[in-house]
């Protein structure tokens, strides 16, 4: 372990440490940027009054939750990057592909990213650590290429659980990741057409709505449910309180524990962070962890790690 040093001082300046290993010389991951950026620019639509529905913001409420509660903090993080309980192997599947269309890669990737940031919080080898800028903890550091701790090569020291089980081998292709994407994707417009088809039978009604359900329930909430995931990488390693003195700069944040289902206590989750249940006070609400309780009492979970 590092040895501790004084709270904040490697965020305090910002680029303190520099970028970390593997990612000079600094060359731009075109692939990643133009589909971030598709996203971003496609989730705007939903200013577009013509892809206005009710039918569309529920779609993007529910898949909200669903997406960014089962998909990646349920799914890719409290189950498959800390084991924090255990399930069926149908349904461990069913949560990597909801994680999956979360557009964040793959789930061996996912793990192996988060898996590295825990064993070198805020240091030189920390993927996203804030100590290198704010920017690059948010979301600069996925737009790089040359990047030793994002290559695949890499995945086995940090997924070796993973990498040995076809499933997650076969969803790391690309080619797999965007039919599982589009197929959802599909899915969503297929859903909205069929309410908007349905009480009147009309073409353009259906059209309307599915596409306002694509716009609602796909795109906007996979670039708000990566602003979510993002936050925990940047601002929990800089604003906040801490709970736990550590060797790293995670801490505790109220609004991004309440926004991004129970992840922003994070000083809680660094200082134990096999446990499923994040928050340690009454009011550190937690949602993920009830996620996992609601689970546990449908028999879909068991072997919780609750501290």
């Amino acid at each position: 372990m590092r040895p501790s040093t004084p709270l904040g001082s490697r965020t305090a300046d910002n680029g303190a440490i520099g970028l970390p290993k593997g990612t000079r010389p600094l060359r731009v991951n075109f692939q990643y940027l133009i589909v971030i950026g598709l996203v971003h620019l496609a989730s705007l639509l939903a200013f577009v009054p013509w892809f206005f529905s009710w039918i569309g913001v529920a779609s993007f409420v529910i898949s909200y939750f669903l997406f960014g509660i089962f998909g990646i903090t349920v799914g890719f993080h409290r189950l498959l990057s800390h084991r924090s309980f255990e399930c069926p192997k149908w349904f461990e599947y069913c949560l990597a592909l909801l994680g999956t269309c979360c557009l964040q890669e793959s789930a061996v990737w996912w793990v192996a990213v988060h898996r590295r940031h825990h064993l070198h919080a805020d240091d030189q080898s920390d993927p996203h650590t804030p100590a290198a800028g704010i920017v690059w903890s948010h979301f600069g550091w996925l737009f790089l290429v040359n990047r030793d701790h994002l290559q695949k090569s890499t995945y086995h020291d940090y997924a070796r659980d993973m990498t040995c089980q076809t499933f997650y081998v076969w969803t790391d292709h690309k080619v797999v990741m965007s039919l599982i994407v589009g197929g959802h994707m599909i899915a969503y417009f297929a859903i909205g057409f069929w309410l908007g088809w349905l009480p009147n039978s009309d073409v353009m009604s259906g059209v309307r709505i599915g596409a306002s359900v694509l716009v609602w329930g796909v795109f906007l909430r996979t670039a708000l449910v990566m602003h979510a995931a993002w936050s925990i990488n940047s601002m929990t390693h800089l604003w906040g309180y801490r709970s736990h003195e550590l060797p790293d700069d995670s801490r505790n944040n109220w609004l991004l524990g309440l926004l991004v289902h129970g992840e922003g206590w994070h000083n809680n989750h660094h200082a134990n962070a096999n446990s499923a249940s994040f928050g340690q006070r009454w009011w550190e609400i937690d949602t993920g962890y009830w996620a996992i309780c609601l689970l546990q009492k449908v028999g879909l979970a068991r072997n919780v790690v609750s501290r």
